[in-house]
């Protein structure tokens, strides 16, 4: 009976631990705010883990400034596919970050204090981004691409039908 358990309980286990959260990104309690709530600047001050896709990496003298499209996080902290968007941002580190490998399109998750906010543009709409000092910058690897390629029966016959042997077609 406990053999039948634990082999039943083994697939879980091995799955759940592919959905872990990378270190980084693990240390301290975060604020549940998103990107849009965080325009009113009511929340300076606050810890918060946002992630989504860059748009642009602009590297400073002393920092690097990452404009983000913010996207829901999975369990796993890693930005979701998904045109839900919760908004922009503009987060700083102290340090050079490459925009050639911080480039538009890449997915990253990060962590810092909300810093006020900075007015700009987005063409030529103006738009409040919610500022971030970060601490910690997490680069994500890239999805690998999927092709899908349908799979053809080479048993399947036009005489049979698709659903061989269970032919829904009248036989006459």
């Amino acid at each position: 009976m406990y053999r039948l358990l634990s082999l039943l309980a083994l697939p879980g286990l091995l799955l759940g631990a592919c959905a872990t959260v990378p270190t980084e990104l693990t240390s301290g309690p975060y604020t549940q705010v998103t990107p849009q709530e965080a325009q009113t600047g009511k929340y300076d001050g606050q810890r918060v883990r946002w992630g989504g896709v860059v748009v642009d990496a602009a590297p400073g003298e002393k920092e690097t400034c990452f404009r983000v499209l913010a996207l829901p996080l999975d369990s796993s902290a890693r930005p979701e596919r998904s045109d839900n968007a919760l908004g922009r941002f503009i987060g700083c580190a102290p340090a050079f970050y490459d925009p050639a490998v911080y480039a538009a399109g890449r997915e990253i998750t990060v962590t810092g204090n909300l810093d006020g906010v900075e007015s700009g543009a987005v063409d030529n709409y103006r738009y409040v981004f919610p500022k971030l000092r970060l601490e910690t910058v997490y680069l994500w690897p890239q999805r690998p691409k999927v092709i899908y390629v349908p799979y053809r029966d080479p048993f399947w016959s036009p005489f049979y039908g698709p659903y061989w042997p269970y032919n829904p077609y009248p036989w006459w």
